[in-house]
């Protein structure tokens, strides 16, 4: 289908391929690193504008993170309830973490966290969704992963895990009464409410 103006409102009217992001960038002026950890850094851009105009941008980069959608064969999903300092809020999450293993594949990622955070392992893996965090401001892909065929990670080989995590309590939720949860307003997790969402149209 071609694109056509609307009708009566302002906009196109668009579909197929023409629903898709697509790479682009302005010219960088400048960019100064203003800090920079193992787990992200903070640079102040000045970008050039098509009419050239300059414009200053503050872009976090994290280096990315997966989530994990464990289904069991009842059609539970595995959550998190994990504290969370930023927003003093108990979450209810996804297993879930940061790509911060230099030449880690996303998927080796997503098995990792599972294991460490859910204490399972899975035997069927498949790419669910890609979600980009919070582009205005920052650079981070999300990826998150179905897995299924699950099975218990043996006691003497689970991560120990500390602070927050030390706290962290596991539950199982069917999905459809999750995705009510996500409706309602109770979880309020992104990467939780977008795979949620996305589970259940596949």
């Amino acid at each position: 289908m071609e694109s056509s103006a609307h009708p009566r409102l302002p906009g196109t009217i668009v579909s197929g391929q023409d629903v898709t992001d697509r790479e682009q960038r302005w010219p960088l002026v400048d960019s100064v690193r203003k800090f920079d950890n193992h787990y992200l850094c903070l640079d102040h851009d000045v970008i050039a504008a098509p009419d050239g105009s300059h414009h200053s941008r503050v872009v976090v980069r994290p280096h990315g993170a997966v989530a994990v959608l464990a289904v069991d064969d009842a059609d539970r999903v595995l959550l998190l309830k994990q504290f969370r300092h930023p927003v003093g809020r108990r979450m209810i999450e996804l297993p879930a973490g940061t790509l911060d293993i230099d030449g880690e594949a996303p998927q080796t990622a997503a098995q990792r966290e599972l294991r460490e955070e859910g204490d399972v392992d899975a035997a069927s893996w498949r790419l669910l969704l890609r979600m980009t965090a919070s582009p205005g401001y920052s650079s981070e892909l999300w990826k998150v992963f179905e897995a299924r065929q699950l099975h218990t990670v043996p006691a003497g080989e689970r991560t120990r895990r500390e602070a927050e995590e030390a706290e962290m309590e596991q539950i199982w939720v069917g999905v459809d009464e999750a995705i009510e949860a996500v409706l309602d307003g109770r979880i309020t997790d992104a990467l939780t409410v977008a795979g949620l969402l996305a589970l259940r149209r596949t």
